[in-house]
């Protein structure tokens, strides 16, 4: 059960409301998963859903790298809800099961693909050490143009940020189940 529980929208501020309005008029439909718990600082919640937005809809990373990227996050973080939300999404931007279920596992991939190999070297290497080698950066950037790498760190900070709400709050999968081993 969540530490919070949902808001009655009828019970909406006006600042929430519009939140609340900018969200479910997009492509995710409705106040779910951390929007419950970020609902209670409508400024925060219009920020995150915002990123969230442009990273997921708007920004220029190939799909199957940015969605390889965020369960890397969510792996990181064994936040369930992250993972029962984009490990889906992931499959079907084109990352092979096998993937999807090392990193589940924290294993490292066999990876068929060089790019997703240099995606998870950054991301892994940037949660494990907090910075990236030269050799690292130097690969990912090759590959991503120095645009592509902001956006790569800024989606592992966003779905920091969206792992912490989820975890803090405790917010459930549907069901209750949890996807990830801890």
């Amino acid at each position: 059960m969540s530490r919070l529980p949902a808001i009655d929208p009828a019970n909406y501020t006006a600042e929430q409301k519009t939140v609340a309005d900018a969200i479910t008029a997009g492509p995710r439909g409705e106040v779910r998963g951390p929007f419950v718990p970020l609902m209670y600082n409508a400024k925060a919640a219009d920020a995150v859903q915002r990123m969230g937005s442009f990273l997921r809809f708007d920004g220029t990373l190939d799909g199957r790298l940015r969605e390889m990227a965020i369960i890397m996050v969510g792996r990181v973080w064994t936040a369930q809800y992250e993972w029962f939300a984009h490990a889906k999404i992931a499959a079907d931007e084109g990352l092979a099961q096998d993937v999807i279920d090392a990193i589940a596992n924290r294993e490292r991939p066999a990876f068929k693909n060089k790019d997703e190999e240099i995606v998870y070297n950054f991301v892994t290497e940037l949660h494990e050490t907090r910075k990236v080698s030269d050799a690292t950066f130097d690969a990912t950037r090759d590959l991503l143009g120095e645009a592509g790498v902001v956006e790569l760190i800024v989606v592992c900070g966003h779905y920091s940020v969206v792992s912490m709400v989820l975890n803090t709050f405790q917010i459930e999968v549907p069901g209750g189940g949890k996807p990830l081993p801890e």
